[in-house]
């Protein structure tokens, strides 16, 4: 058995002697097997007395973005309108931090599912707040995500979101012509909304085809939130951004609920922040695709 590996197991004991603590779920982690769980965290399959657990491991400065996770994932389950993976412990100890979910047995996405997901994506969308933003920062990916609250959308968008990541990616990188096109576009954001007064609606955050799966019985579920109030556009123009969503999809969210006929205008401007953050988490080979929406979105 190799260094690392003890070490890890050792991670993992440490870990559900803290999820038995808190829960009395008891874990079994020398059966634990390691599973996808994306680019940030170590994630594993461990049976236990409940049956098994989706556990996530990070270093210990990764507890806050474990807690913004779980509190988000808990504030889309109060919410009532999609299903997301139970929370069970979030924590750190030792040199680790953790996070316990509920285990899904994914199927494949029918029809009918993502039915369902766009019919619980717009009953989600109509949870409201007085104000944009969230109770606490959290993460999309591994970035920090600032979530000060503001009365109006243009101006948390301009200062929370969009000029957030463009000063990460300056720092980054990013070549003089996107940062001029970018400035640009900060001053100019009010002639996308002409007429056009968004609400605050609860958003998953980062809706794309991997963060949600469903049973074989149909039920969709979301996970890996990047939860805060916005325009529920957002989360829209975020499913069109790398696809995977079909026309059952929109359909059924629009049936529910449908959009303002201007929204096709402002997926380019909702995507250059996932756009950017791609760019300040992997690199220039997303400037192709952010020159390409400067340049649409100048000549809008």
């Amino acid at each position: 058995m190799s260094a690392w590996l003890r070490d890890e197991i050792l991670n993992l004991t440490q870990a559900t002697h803290e999820l038995k603590r808190d829960t009395g779920i008891e874990a079994k982690p020398t059966e634990a097997t390691a599973v996808g769980g994306g680019s940030i965290s170590r994630a594993y399959r461990v049976p236990s007395n409940k049956g098994p657990l989706f556990v996530k491991l990070n270093n210990a400065a990764g507890v806050a973005m474990f807690e913004a996770e779980a509190d988000g994932l808990e504030a889309l389950q109060n919410g009532g309108a999609l299903a997301v993976p139970e929370v069970y412990s979030v924590g750190s100890v030792a040199e680790t931090a953790y996070l316990f979910l509920e285990w899904l047995d994914l199927g494949t996405k029918s029809a009918a599912a993502e039915s369902a997901l766009g019919r619980g994506l717009a009953r989600q969308h109509r949870i409201s707040s007085d104000q944009f933003g969230w109770r606490r920062d959290n993460t999309i990916g591994s970035t920090h995500q600032p979530n000060e609250p503001h009365d109006n959308w243009i101006t948390f968008l301009r200062n929370r979101r969009l000029g957030f990541q463009l000063k990460l990616a300056v720092d980054n990188g990013l070549p003089r012509a996107e940062q001029e096109a970018g400035a640009a576009l900060l001053d100019d954001l009010e002639r996308f909304f002409a007429g056009e007064e968004p609400v605050p609606s609860l958003l998953h955050g980062d809706l794309w085809s991997g963060n949600w799966g469903s049973t074989t019985s149909d039920v969709p579920y979301v996970f890996d939130p990047a939860v805060y109030y916005g325009d529920r556009e957002a989360d829209l123009a975020m499913t069109r951004l790398f696809g995977g969503f079909t026309p059952a999809f929109y359909d059924a969210y629009m049936n529910e609920w449908p959009l303002q006929s201007g929204w096709g205008t402002r997926v380019d401007l909702y995507n250059l922040y996932h756009l950017l953050n791609h760019f300040n988490l992997f690199g220039s080979n997303y400037l192709p695709q952010i020159s390409a929406v400067l340049a649409r979105l100048a000549k809008h």
